[in-house]
């Protein structure tokens, strides 16, 4: 079975301890609930006005800021929709700054055209190579997650 080697999927985005514009950045150290305190202070918001704005249920938001839950697995739409959030309330917040204190590199915006391509290339593939293709997708997904040393 051919597997393209992941190690070389090229990714240009950030992980967390790499310098970016000053603006992207969270002040160093700043995890995901040390972040969200801040904002919500700044912003004069309460969590169950974020959690509303953003689409996600109190007892989770409060969870991830009182280091309850874990913040690896969530979403990233749900990352990008807290960082709107608290945008809208007018303190500027960007998705990198979200994604970086939940320790997770930016993911690219996605391309409709490119997507559609790949998906109209994969349902061309007989069964057998469409697993190989989602089970690399799948190892260069974890290779983009990996933190440099």
């Amino acid at each position: 079975m051919w597997m393209p080697d992941p190690s070389c999927v090229n990714s240009h985005q950030h992980h967390p301890g790499e310098q970016g514009p000053a603006e992207d950045q969270a002040p160093t150290g700043e995890d995901l609930a040390a972040l969200l305190t801040r904002v919500l202070e700044e912003a004069g918001m309460t969590q169950k006005d974020l959690a509303e704005k953003a689409g996600v249920s109190y007892p989770t938001l409060n969870s991830w800021i009182k280091r309850t839950r874990g913040t690896s697995r969530v979403a990233p739409e749900t990352l990008r929709s807290i960082a709107s959030a608290v945008s809208a309330s007018g303190v500027k917040l960007t998705p990198r700054e979200v994604f970086a204190a939940a320790g997770r590199p930016v993911p690219g915006p996605t391309d409709a055209e490119r997507e559609a391509r790949l998906l109209k290339l994969y349902r061309q593939l007989p069964e057998d190579k469409q697993r190989d293709l989602v089970r690399y997708a799948e190892a260069a997904l974890k290779l983009s997650h990996a933190s440099p040393g």
